[in-house]
């Protein structure tokens, strides 16, 4: 271990964090960094469309999926009618954006406009025949590579791993209002950085 792994440990034990705790930590973080490279390249994404031969950006492709909101992505939005600024949200992009890429599906017929039925005052978004079977074979290409992974694991495996992912998951948002030492050794972290600015 570096040097500077020992200054970490060392801090967070001052907050109350264990050495186990710690290089847990620090080993979760270095598989978390190799896995948000892949997954910002979105390998099994650009290989399902260039496989497929789908004539769809990146991004096309998630306006659709955000239209078509699987339950298993997209579980609040069951019965939901989808509107662009549905799209905008399920997708956290801006409104602006969400309308360019919408109407480009609309032209290109994986998308088409319908009247609300909650509402005749306002269009919802649909997807065509053309859009849905795209999505479909995109989901069952995601599937079929996942699968084949998944199933050399034990069902033990599985069902361990799964609720603990699933726990995982939320862990920036419920580490979002550290208290007590963590906070105190923030508040160090600022001050030190403050201390910096004011030296230069």
């Amino acid at each position: 271990m570096s040097a500077r792994d020992d200054r970490l440990k060392a801090q967070l034990a001052r907050a109350g964090i264990g050495s186990d705790v710690a290089q847990a930590a620090l080993d979760v973080d270095a598989i978390l960094q190799v896995w948000r490279r892949k997954v910002f390249k979105r390998e099994i994404g650009l290989r399902a469309i260039a496989e497929l031969g789908l004539q769809i950006e990146l991004a096309e492709l998630d306006v659709l999926m955000a239209v078509r909101a699987p339950s298993n992505e997209f579980a609040d939005a069951k019965g939901e009618e989808t509107m662009v600024s549905t799209v905008a949200t399920r997708l956290a992009i801006d409104p602006s954006r969400a309308s360019r890429l919408t109407s480009a599906l609309i032209k290109r017929g994986f998308l088409r406009r319908a009247v609300s039925q909650q509402d005749a005052r306002r269009a919802v978004l649909e997807l065509t025949d053309t859009g849905e079977r795209a999505i479909e074979a995109v989901r069952s290409y995601k599937f079929l590579v996942l699968g084949s992974y998944l199933k050399d694991w034990t069902p033990e495996e599985i069902a361990t791993f799964l609720p603990l992912l699933d726990r995982f998951s939320a862990w920036s948002e419920r580490a979002a209002c550290p208290s007590g030492p963590v906070v105190e050794e923030i508040a160090t972290l600022r001050d030190r950085l403050s201390d910096t600015k004011h030296d230069t």
